[in-house]
């Protein structure tokens, strides 16, 4: 956020996107508690959850229901829910679900928006034209943000109809709307209807020049007073060399999104905190307020969440942007 350091969070759920049988039950709430007390007692701002319903042949977790957990699990830190594919959704309903969840917990909640563009299948099954993501995505956030801000939404667009809507109560405190996208419609998006722009695969130079873009699609929209919320999401990896830290996060990397590693390895920072503190450290510069963690490390051999919940803890010790008092 603007005004102060850095926001810094880690993604809960990285080791269970492999597709296997994961754990369940009484151990898989423990383990959610551990791990949110983890990043806790690390000094974080945030824990990053995902959401996803159909990716890849199945694989995903309901982003609201996974933040509703988290919030109620752990009472200090915020859940910054990205990407939430609210193209996939009626945005009457997903103003309800974050008016509930504001109430639970007020001030500890972003929202990050995206159109689902890595598996289009996943939005057909859906019931969603792909070729009208953008449209509905620009529909959906012209209807959400009033509804969030207690207004009464009348409004009759391609996708969506409502006539004299509005909810209670308002949220405590108002939940941000963050854009994710890497097009220039994501800019224009995120500076007409958004409260940031979330990048992922692109450089600190391109950051920067879409954090400018953002402002610019802002005033011609007369938003100049926009408290700017923009992020940055790093899949990253740690070893005690950069070749050995890639090798743990390229199998799942290649998994996940059913691309060779290539695609993605110039933006995967990896090797030892230190290295990866000097990868991450030209988007300070270039205007990041939110910094998102999908870490890959391993302890005594094995994989470990715990140790890549405490590298990126280090990263950011590196950076000098630990919050005063957390040692973090």
């Amino acid at each position: 956020m603007t005004g102060g350091p850095p926001s810094f969070g880690v993604n809960l759920m990285p080791s269970l996107w492999d597709g296997k049988p994961g754990v369940a039950g009484r151990e898989l709430l423990a383990r959610r508690r551990r791990l949110l007390g983890r990043i806790s007692e690390a000094g974080f701002d945030h824990v990053m959850l995902g959401d996803h319903v159909m990716f890849q042949g199945g694989l995903g977790n309901d982003g609201m229901i996974d933040a509703a957990s988290a919030l109620t699990a752990n009472e200090k830190l915020a859940v910054y829910l990205a990407v939430y594919l609210l193209v996939l959704r009626h945005p009457l309903l997903v103003a309800r679900q974050l008016i509930t969840l504001a109430q639970l917990a007020p001030g500890r909640l972003s929202l990050g928006v995206g159109i689902a563009g890595d598996d289009r299948r996943e939005v057909a099954a859906c019931g969603v034209d792909p070729r009208t993501r953008g449209r509905r995505m620009d529909e959906a956030l012209t209807v959400l943000r009033p509804l969030l801000a207690g207004q009464e939404v009348s409004f009759d667009g391609e996708f969506f109809a409502l006539e004299q809507a509005a909810l209670r109560p308002v949220p405590e405190a108002p939940v941000p709307l963050i854009v994710g996208g890497r097009s220039d419609a994501a800019l224009r998006r995120a500076g007409r209807l958004g409260d940031g722009w979330l990048g992922i695969w692109v450089s600190a130079r391109r950051f920067a020049e879409a954090v400018e873009a953002v402002a610019g699609y802002a005033k011609d929209a007369a938003r100049p007073d926009v408290e700017w919320r923009h992020g940055m999401t790093f899949w990253c990896a740690f070893g005690a060399d950069t070749a050995r830290a890639k090798a743990q996060v390229a199998p799942a990397m290649e998994g996940f999104y059913q691309l060779p590693f290539d695609n993605f390895e110039r933006y995967v920072p990896a090797g030892t905190p230190a290295d990866v503190a000097d990868q991450v450290a030209p988007y300070v510069e270039a205007g990041c307020t939110t910094f998102n963690f999908i870490p890959f490390a391993a302890r005594d051999g094995a994989p470990s969440d715990e140790a890549g919940i405490d590298a990126v803890a280090e990263v950011r010790q590196a950076l000098g942007l630990s919050q005063p008092g957390t040692g973090a």
